[in-house]
């Protein structure tokens, strides 16, 4: 099994990855990446969603930091009224 493919890129800019590839990685019609390109180098790097307890683990750790710095609920809430032009 070879890490390595050559691919080419369309008049469009779309670009495919190899059947091998995205078999090996899992990839289905409708994964989404984060696109990083610098000098000549592009790296596609696959976005999934957190896992359950992932998400868990992520919304416990910002209450506790929220709860540290002092944010209330209502203090939120009216961040997002603000940002949305509503208040």
């Amino acid at each position: 099994m070879s890490e390595l493919a050559t691919t080419k890129m369309s008049s469009k800019g779309q670009v495919v990855i190899p059947d091998e590839i995205r078999r090996r990685l899992g990839l289905k019609e409708g994964s989404q990446f984060v696109v990083v390109g610098e000098k000549d180098t592009v790296i596609l790097k696959t976005i999934s969603p957190p896992s359950k307890q992932e998400f868990d683990q992520l919304i416990a750790k910002a209450r506790k930091h929220a709860k540290k710095a002092g944010l209330r609920r209502s203090d939120v809430r009216a961040a997002i009224l603000t940002v949305r032009g509503k208040k």
